[in-house]
């Protein structure tokens, strides 16, 4: 390794320890508690993949159900226009107002409850983009 080299990863790594975005000894940590040990009697890595696929499974499906969710949408406005079905706004911002906050209650606690929640959002976006 050259003089250069070994000036610039001096700088590098001391520039990242001032900054605290790395620490070295974290990144040891972390994969020390990946490695080793047991939650609730799985191993941690399971217990950080669990969510992720879920995620990807419940994108996957979010995907497929919202395409037949704007099909039915264009169809009840359609049959809504001809004068078949009675849709008022009054009617639809009365169920938003009931069912809209039970639906964030229950998704903020399925959110909350999954542990590493962050995995369960990264495989619900790649789900959902990839499907």
């Amino acid at each position: 390794m050259s003089l250069q080299q070994q000036l610039f990863n001096t700088r590098f790594y001391s520039f990242i320890s001032l900054s605290g975005v790395v620490d070295l000894g974290v990144f040891e940590d972390i994969f020390g508690f990946i490695t080793s040990g047991s939650i609730g009697g799985l191993p941690p890595i399971v217990v950080m993949i669990l969510p992720f696929v879920i995620g990807l499974i419940v994108g996957y499906l979010v995907h497929k159900m919202l395409k037949i969710a704007i099909i039915a949408g264009v169809i009840l406005v359609v049959v809504a226009y001809l004068g078949f079905f009675g849709l008022s706004l009054g009617a639809l911002k009365n169920l938003a107002d009931t069912y809209g906050p039970v639906a964030l209650h229950y998704g903020t606690l399925l959110i909350g409850i999954l542990p590493l929640g962050l995995g369960f959002i990264v495989g619900l976006v790649i789900g959902f983009i990839f499907s």
